[in-house]
């Protein structure tokens, strides 16, 4: 429900804007024109989703990332090259390999006020290093993590370890963002009750409404580095007063109120929109983004059917890129049919056990094995969410798949934020969970077995939803973390490659970029693979 009695607009959303909206028109406009945005210099975008969780520690979920980033910053950060420099602290390492010292840079204080210390970020890593697939490895590797003075973290690992700091420095879920010690200690799996950060952007609570907007205001305490911005690294300097994140599922809405001016960034516009787009001068098309994503199934391994590996392998089967891919983005200039787990183009790049993903001529096998699995008619439960332009063709176009395969499917449709609570419920489909979800990684969390935790064998006991158990697979990816050679790293990359699509451990469906558009007013749009970043960006009349 929208509370607009607060609100004075400035002026009437143009009939364009208004042209397919589910509102009422004198909503909407209460909507993008609040007094605050009058006094202010304000940018207003319409993200991927609606925010609703708001807990970066809580979710792998993208739009919870990005909130991440408005509110909270990060010790070490990756720039355009690849590179880890330094955000909040720099570091020394041992001649041994075996202690990193970071020391935290003056001028950092919490939104509250108070100074950033040690013993917080302690906490916050450790809180992080629960939840974080890269994070545990990490952990598992340490012997010790304590704060020795009040700017002095010092980590001591139980042998070498080959990505500390790219494990702390990681730009996408879970980020290891940095949070006051008495909210960093609530546990992993709990919500933190208060959003106080130390980042470029402080969250306005009062502001926040679920599914209608959230709202950041200029951090004016906070202390930039002196570098350029580049990617998640640098100077994160803040140009404008006013963030606002509207909500606007419907792709026509959001596409005519970006032309009439309305609103001033949409972070993915429907593909087929694109052409009326390009044509607006006043408008720029730029995939910010230039890793892209790897679009996925996948399933739980808790409940019939997907616990029988014959099911799953027939399913897996039954599946071909490109009907996803063509449905999901349509133009072949955004895709790319690719099974590589790990990205293709990348160092890690193979193609081995990914055939009938990529040539689609898997389907008479998959029948075959589906009959002589001992599958029992048992409804396959795919969340569908219908609010979110990158993900709403992938559950129906797999539904139909299975269907052909000899599955029997109950698709239920719902929006992307129920699927991010509910895909953490660990209950049966009947008592209201899940056989199969879908979802895209951006590309940096796919880049190796420890950034991808969807390959993670930690079943119940911290991995990711699904909850394959596989010691097999962690014996692979502490084998490859061990290891400094990349001929050797190849090697055992193949090796989890072949195990991922021997057990299915998910599903990848395709690579794709996805352009961002904002107005021309808009200058300083930041590339990177966590983006959009609302730092750098100025905004002119």
């Amino acid at each position: 429900m929208l509370h607009v009695s607060r609100w004075r607009p400035s002026k009437m959303v143009s009939k364009s804007a208004l042209a397919s909206v589910a509102l009422p028109a004198f909503a909407l406009a209460a909507l993008l024109a609040s007094p605050a945005t009058l006094e202010a210099k304000t940018i207003t975008a319409v993200m991927h989703s609606d925010l609703r969780v708001i807990d970066p520690g809580l979710t792998t979920a993208y739009i919870t990332r990005d909130h991440g980033y408005m509110v909270y910053d990060t010790l070490l950060a990756m720039d355009s090259n690849f590179k880890i420099q330094p955000q909040m602290a720099s570091w020394k390492v041992s001649d041994d390999k075996l202690t990193y010292t970071f020391t935290l840079r003056d001028g950092l204080k919490w939104h509250d006020g108070t100074p950033v210390t040690a013993e917080d970020c302690v906490a916050s890593l450790k809180r992080w290093g629960k939840a974080d697939g890269m994070g545990q490895k990490l952990m598992d590797f340490t012997a010790s993590l304590e704060a020795t003075d009040a700017k002095t973290i010092t980590l001591k690992l139980k042998e070498p370890y080959g990505l500390v700091l790219e494990s702390i420095g990681k730009p996408s879920s879970l980020v290891p963002f940095m949070m006051p010690k008495r909210i960093a200690e609530t546990p992993a799996g709990k919500a933190i009750p208060e959003q106080i950060g130390s980042g470029p952007f402080k969250f306005v609570q009062a502001d926040f409404q679920p599914g209608v907007k959230a709202v950041y205001e200029k951090n004016k305490d906070y202390v930039p580095r002196s570098e350029p911005p580049s990617w998640t690294a640098g100077g994160k300097v803040v140009k404008v007063d006013r963030v606002e994140w509207i909500t606007m599922p419907d792709a026509q809405t959001a596409a005519n109120a970006v032309q009439s001016g309305d609103i001033d960034f949409i972070e993915n516009p429907s593909f087929d929109l694109l052409p009326l787009l390009a044509a607006n001068k006043e408008l720029t098309i730029h995939t910010l983004s230039p890793l892209g994503f790897q679009t996925l199934g996948r399933m739980n391994f808790l409940y019939p059917p997907f616990d029988n590996i014959k099911v799953r392998r027939a399913a897996f089967l039954a599946a071909s890129q490109k009907p996803v891919l063509d449905a999901l983005v349509g133009n072949p200039e955004y895709y790319k049919v690719c099974g590589a787990i790990f990205g293709c183009g990348t160092p890690l790049a193979t193609d081995i056990g990914s055939e009938t993903l990529v040539k689609g001529n898997g389907m008479a096998e998959a029948k075959k094995l589906l009959a002589e699995s001992g599958y029992d008619g048992t409804p396959v439960v795919i969340m569908a969410p219908g609010d979110v332009v990158t993900l709403k063709a992938q559950p129906i176009v797999f539904a139909q798949f299975l269907r052909d395969a000899g599955f029997k499917v109950d698709v239920q449709a719902t929006d992307w934020q129920t699927v991010v609570t509910r895909r953490a419920s660990q209950k049966s489909p009947k008592e209201g969970g899940w056989n199969m979800f879908f979802t895209n990684w951006a590309g940096p969390d796919v880049l190796n077995p420890v950034a991808s935790v969807s390959i993670s064998g930690k079943g119940k006991n911290g991995g990711w939803f699904g909850w394959p158990e596989d010691a097999k697979m962690e014996e692979l990816r502490d084998k490859f973390v061990r290891t400094t050679s990349p001929e050797e790293q190849k090697k055992i990359a193949e090796e989890i490659q072949a195990r991922v699509y021997e057990q299915v451990t998910y599903i990848p469906l395709g690579q794709y970029t996805a352009p961002s558009v904002w107005r021309k007013s808009l200058k300083g749009v930041l590339d990177g693979p966590a983006t959009p970043v609302f730092w750098n960006i100025d905004k002119t009349e």
